[in-house]
């Protein structure tokens, strides 16, 4: 018993030996030696990276995956209730239903910048957890709404609580990996998504049998039983998750520095090995560098071909139980039928991660989905054939699930300094998923079975992200060379090491990835 106690008393220790001031000052120190003049990359030469890696790989991932499982299952669950009865017991029509929907990303929306800022500063490991028990507070509570006004108000703060997750989860593997590897563990981590589109089949499928136990309805249970599953989840990711590289009780000293150096001196076309500039990556928060990420022409570019991606990925998830049953299926064959479309899509979704990120580029990969999405919905708009239909949402899924972690990476990888990249990304996915209330009006039930209309607006949606991408592609391509020009001419000299450093990505030494 003692040994065990001791055991218990050091794995505590570990998780939580950098707190409060310490951690500050933790950080502080490996900084230091991280930016002193003689560190270098070889410094690091005994270090084995793939190694390291890994370890990062199996602290950080499986946890933030079955965050996000949590966060998509609890966010679209609404999709599965539906077939299961809640629009008629709660006496709504099928705008009220909508609604629905669409107020769950108002919130969603405005509170995702608030959010990422608050992260780093009051800690991944507690931050993270809180919200994630805010949540699953609500959901639960969403099981015993009695009517449309209780469902709606609901959904508003399941939007208020969700919505720093998600952003979240994309920002802190910045604070870890490089640009260069991080779009496999965006995918590792975002397939979660995809599995929880599978798991939400099979979980209502189940949970809807529970109908009548407690004098509650089955789709009732289906908000409470994942919502408590939420709030017991998050009670353990507060001992499991950890904070930054910096204090990361699993790496040896050297390898946390390793880390933080890679991360510092990433997307510079510099090193002390070869005489230029050595620029490290701004850390300090100030508003100057969250109002640089409002200004920044690239996300708001980048926000239209997120829509060409998010449009479709919310469409498909919350009526693509509905639409196989429209097509003829009972809802539990319409349940269990969308089980194979997501595991098919998670899994791709990490295989073309891992060759994207070998390959150094983004835009073919995002485009050439965005191209796959085009072929699905247009074989859903032409056919009334079920076997298409279905054929084509296959596809449609197949597709989105590998494009939106690249979307997100390679906005991530253009922005430089901890605090734009965090505001930044915040932005994307905060404005993004307005189109995701668009989304959620897309698809009418007067328009059933074929639903002309959302599948119409869906491709409408997917040509302005590919146009959009296509503008990112010159944009980042001419930028690239008017600073390889500056740079051949000796221009960098002309700036000191802070300022190109206060710059960002805006500095000649940063190169974009396409």
């Amino acid at each position: 018993m003692a040994g065990d106690h001791e055991i218990l008393t050091k794995t505590k220790l570990e998780h939580h030996e950098f707190s409060g001031v310490g951690l500050g000052d933790e950080i502080a120190r490996i900084d230091a030696l991280v930016t002193a003049p003689g560190t270098t990359l070889e410094s690091f030469a005994d270090l084995d990276e793939k190694k390291i890696l890994r370890k990062m790989d199996m602290r950080l991932i499986p946890m933030l995956a079955i965050l996000y499982l949590l966060s998509f299952l609890d966010r679209g669950n609404i999709g599965n209730a539906k077939i299961e009865g809640l629009q008629e017991d709660l006496g709504m029509s099928s705008d009220e239903y909508n609604w629905c929907l669409t107020v769950f990303f108002f919130t969603y929306a405005a509170f995702e910048v608030p959010s990422n800022l608050l992260l780093k500063r009051l800690r991944p490991s507690r931050w993270l957890p809180f919200i994630m028990i805010a949540w699953g507070a609500v959901m639960t509570l969403m099981g015993i709404v009695r009517n449309f006004h209780g469902l709606l108000v609901a959904r508003l703060f399941l939007g208020i609580t969700e919505a720093g997750l998600y952003p979240g989860c994309a920002y802190y593997l910045t604070m870890w990996y490089c640009r260069h590897e991080i779009q496999l563990r965006q995918a590792m981590f975002f397939s979660a998504a995809s599995i929880a589109g599978a798991f939400s089949g099979l979980l209502a499928f189940a949970i809807a049998k529970m109908d009548g136990i407690g004098n509650l309805e089955g789709w009732r249970w289906i908000f409470i039983l994942e919502g408590l599953a939420t709030v017991i989840i998050a009670i353990i990711a507060f001992f499991v998750l950890h904070d930054f590289p910096e204090t990361a009780s699993f790496l040896t000293e050297k390898e946390r520095e390793f880390v933080v150096f890679r991360l510092k001196y990433q997307g510079q076309l510099q090193g002390k090995e070869d005489g230029r500039p050595h620029v490290a990556q701004a850390e300090e928060f100030e508003w100057r560098y969250v109002f640089a990420a409002f200004k920044d022409w690239q996300i708001w570019v980048n926000i239209f071909t997120y829509w060409g991606i998010v449009c479709p990925l919310y469409g498909v998830s919350l009526f693509l139980p509905t639409i196989i049953r429209n097509l003829g299926y009972s809802s539990s064959t319409a349940q269990l039928m969308t089980v194979p479309i997501y595991i098919t899509a998670a899994i791709l979704a990490v295989i073309f991660a891992f060759i994207s990120d070998r390959v150094g580029k983004r835009s073919p990969f995002v485009i050439s989905f965005l191209l796959m999405m085009i072929v699905g919905f247009s074989m859903c708009i032409s056919s009334e054939n079920p076997r298409v239909v279905y054929g084509g949402v296959f596809i449609v899924s197949c597709a989105i699930y590998p494009a939106f972690p690249g979307v997100v990476t390679w906005l991530s990888n253009n922005l430089a300094g901890s605090y734009k990249r965090s505001a930044g990304m915040a932005i994307q996915i905060g404005i993004g998923n307005l189109g995701g209330a668009m989304a959620s009006n897309f698809y009418r039930q007067k328009d059933a079975p074929q639903y002309k209309l959302g599948h119409g607006l869906e491709l409408a949606f997917i040509s302005i992200g590919i146009v959009a991408a296509f503008i990112l592609v010159v944009g980042y391509g001419t930028i690239n060379k008017r600073r390889d020009k500056i740079i051949q001419e000796g221009g960098e000299t002309r700036f000191t090491n802070e300022e190109l450093s206060t710059k960002g990505d805006g500095a000649v030494t940063f190169r974009y990835m396409i």
